[in-house]
């Protein structure tokens, strides 16, 4: 059982550490640009948050046997802090005021469950503090991806909606969530079984409509182009968003 809850543990690891690094991407389009254009920074900042709960939570002397759910976490806490720094270097004046006060915020909230989970909590009490704190966020990551599979349903097109980052939220959730039932964590298993079965729902609307989207014309590629090139097309901003609405919206942590 031991070895495992360690496998499980390893391969959610692996999954998540793809859905992190999935907004490369993203940074490679900003950072050529030299602008953020239409992109949003609150999913950055927002995954920040729910990696550095889960990467606590997991610590020993908060939850015994979670080594793994703070080794993941803990990277992806880094690796979100630089997103949030780039988009902050790229960013106009107005948003990177409203980016970074957000930033703030979730250091600010993130300490004070800290220090009062060392402070006024040990034990079962600390454990169950820090595993609620960890479990609401990591919720309300999952649950980003929800327009997204509402546009798909819509427009009854997949384009906005890539297989193998929704095969990889299913195979992380699902791992993790394993992990936690071995492991008798309900706080593991019950946010992760909820992402477990939305990303199954997203590889069945995936399977459902794959083949009833239209190609485009070379002359609405064209104009997609045109119009993500020059920043004030609406076709060229809806589908700069919605792109990165669904990645950013994926790209959140598995504890």
């Amino acid at each position: 059982m031991e070895v495992l809850h360690f496998v499980f543990g390893i391969f959610g690891n692996v999954t998540a550490l793809f859905l992190f690094l999935s907004p490369i991407i993203t940074f490679r389009r900003i950072i050529k640009a030299k602008s953020t254009q239409e992109f949003s920074g609150v999913p950055y900042v927002s995954t920040l948050m729910n990696c550095l709960l889960s990467a606590w939570y997991g610590l020993p002397f908060v939850s015994p046997h979670n080594l793994l759910v703070s080794t993941i976490n803990g990277t992806g806490a880094v690796i979100e802090i630089v997103y949030v720094l780039l988009f902050l270097i790229y960013a106009e004046k107005k948003t990177k005021i409203k980016i970074f006060a957000f930033f703030m915020v979730v250091i600010v909230v993130f300490s004070g469950i800290a220090l009062v989970s060392i402070l006024a909590l040990e034990g079962h009490s600390r454990m169950f503090f820090c595993g609620i704190a960890a479990t609401i966020f990591s919720i309300c990551m999952y649950a980003s991806p929800l327009s997204i599979m509402r546009l798909v349903i819509k427009t009854k097109s997949v384009e906005y909606m890539p297989f193998f980052l929704s095969l990889f939220v299913f195979l992380c959730g699902t791992s993790w969530f394993i992990y936690g039932l071995l492991g008798h964590d309900p706080f593991v298993a019950i946010p992760n079984g909820f992402g477990c079965g939305l990303g199954a729902l997203q590889l069945i609307l995936y399977v459902v409509y794959k083949d009833w989207g239209g190609k485009k014309s070379c002359d609405q590629v064209e104009a997609m182009e045109m119009g993500y090139a020059n920043g004030n097309a609406k076709v060229g901003k809806a589908n700069v968003n919605k792109n990165s609405a669904h990645v950013e919206g994926n790209t959140h942590s598995h504890s």
